[in-house]
């Protein structure tokens, strides 16, 4: 028999990344069964809706805390589910594409805990920056709910391995940054399309800075291997 034949033709995806996947994948069949009317009763279709006011994010939280300085630990908790908890089916559909792809592309380098350590850190890093700038903007800033920023890290992570490749190339660093560019102005277009740009995507490019930023220090030999690989020629 040839070598191969008994592969699976499906690259198999680390436990890191599927930890990361699952709980987008259980919320959106809760909520599956719930609008087939199977789970929750008469509530069942607007389970949806309860599970984003449990989960998102609203700075203004933050924001009080500030002002009264104090701490309020049962609601911390929220900076990191709004990534879990998807507004729509096509939302959690485009989230779980990026987080399968780019998780499975991030892990060939990092190791498991610090590719789930890159997706909650720039979870949490998105929604800090967006508290502090949107505290700079007028009106109410809407709560941050779904996977982008988190994802955005996970781009960042990617990038941050292009500049490196590309450094120890002496290849122009700056195409790594081709992708984010590209999402960025597909986002942007997207919005002015259909009228829905606000300012979330200062949470989604803030989680992007967050994961290049951590992937100088989670990458396997951390900022020393990163130095070698840039000053290689």
């Amino acid at each position: 028999m040839r070598d191969g034949l008994n592969e699976s033709p499906l690259n198999p995806l680390p436990v890191a990344v599927w930890l990361l996947a699952l709980p987008v994948i259980a919320s959106e069949a809760v909520f599956g069964l719930g609008r087939l009317g199977l789970i929750g009763g008469a509530e069942g279709i607007g389970l949806r809706l309860s599970g984003l006011q449990m989960a998102a994010f609203a700075p203004e939280m933050l924001q009080r805390m500030w002002q009264v300085r104090a701490i309020d630990w049962d609601q911390l908790y929220r900076l990191l589910s709004y990534s879990f908890v998807q507004m729509s089916l096509t939302h959690a559909l485009f989230v779980l594409a990026f987080t399968l792809a780019l998780g499975n592309l991030v892990a060939r380098e990092f190791r498991p805990w610090a590719v789930i350590a890159l997706y909650l850190g720039s979870a949490i890093g998105g929604a800090l920056v967006y508290t502090v700038a949107v505290s700079f903007l007028p009106g109410r800033p809407v709560p941050l709910m779904g996977g982008y920023p988190a994802v955005y890290g996970l781009v960042g992570a990617f990038t941050f391995l292009l500049w490196t490749r590309l450094a120890a190339a002496n290849a122009n660093r700056m195409r790594a940054f081709s992708l984010i560019g590209i999402l960025l102005l597909f986002q942007l277009v997207f919005g002015l399309v259909f009228g829905n740009a606000g300012h979330e995507w200062i949470a989604e490019v803030a989680g992007f800075a967050t994961g290049f930023g951590l992937s100088f220090l989670l990458v396997d030999g951390g900022v020393a291997r990163v130095l070698r690989q840039v000053r290689q020629r």
